[in-house]
């Protein structure tokens, strides 16, 4: 943008009505207009929101954003902040831990949020399973990412942990991992007739080195991990 469009821009933020004006404003490309409205007490959800939804924002506007108190509360807000590429972690590590569940399982699962703040979401949430009901547990068990998946492998509940087995974000290794770290006859024998996962050799593997797999099984697993791998 040249000056004479700066300078446009920023008397336009200053002469027109405050609701024009910051809509006008989030969609601005100037660094101080952008901060002039994160700072605004008439900022609104629904403005906030559509100004979060920009990838380009400055660290600076999502600090401002996170300390204006007519939006400190607002669940959406914090989500989106949370989740924003460029939320600074100091921000967006507490914010995570403030979510509520499901919220933390569409941060995990988000394409925005860099790496390590999926990891924090899917460790908060790996620590609330004990606390939350069956139900989020089924939902969080179907839909939520492979770690959470892999955990609830291990719940006490068997539709749960079927469920899980059914995650299409489950991976063999983690599958593997909660086999041999199970007690649980029950996940013993869901896995080895899961149509699946009783076909990975690995799995097969871990399998016959539990106590709670059936004869005819293990007989099975034996003579295919005898037989030669195909090449592809």
């Amino acid at each position: 943008m040249d000056e004479g469009n700066t300078q446009r821009e920023l008397l336009l933020s200053s002469v027109i009505g405050p609701a024009t004006s910051l809509e006008e404003a989030i969609h601005s490309t100037v660094r101080d207009v952008l901060l002039n409205a994160a700072t605004d007490p008439a900022l609104t959800r629904d403005l906030a929101l559509a100004l979060l939804k920009r990838v380009d924002l400055p660290a600076e506007v999502l600090e401002e954003i996170s300390k204006n108190q007519t939006l400190h509360k607002q669940r959406q807000v914090k989500f989106a902040l949370a989740s924003h590429p460029r939320t600074p972690r100091h921000i967006s590590v507490p914010l995570v831990r403030e979510l509520y569940t499901f919220d933390l399982m569409r941060v995990a699962l988000s394409l925005t949020a860099p790496a390590d703040i999926k990891k924090t979401a899917d460790k908060a949430l790996i620590s609330r399973l004990k606390t939350i009901t069956v139900g989020e547990r089924l939902t969080l068990a179907r839909r939520a990412s492979g770690r959470i998946a892999a955990a609830l492998l291990l719940d006490p509940q068997p539709r749960v942990m079927s469920t899980a087995l059914d995650n299409p974000r489950l991976t063999e290794v983690s599958v593997t991992e909660a086999v041999l770290k199970s007690e649980a006859a029950c996940l013993v024998q869901a896995v080895s007739h899961h149509p699946k996962w009783s076909c990975c050799r690995d799995v097969q593997t871990a399998l016959l080195r539990t106590e709670h797999l059936s004869l005819a099984r293990a007989l099975a697993f034996e003579r295919n991990l005898q037989s030669p791998v195909e090449s592809a």
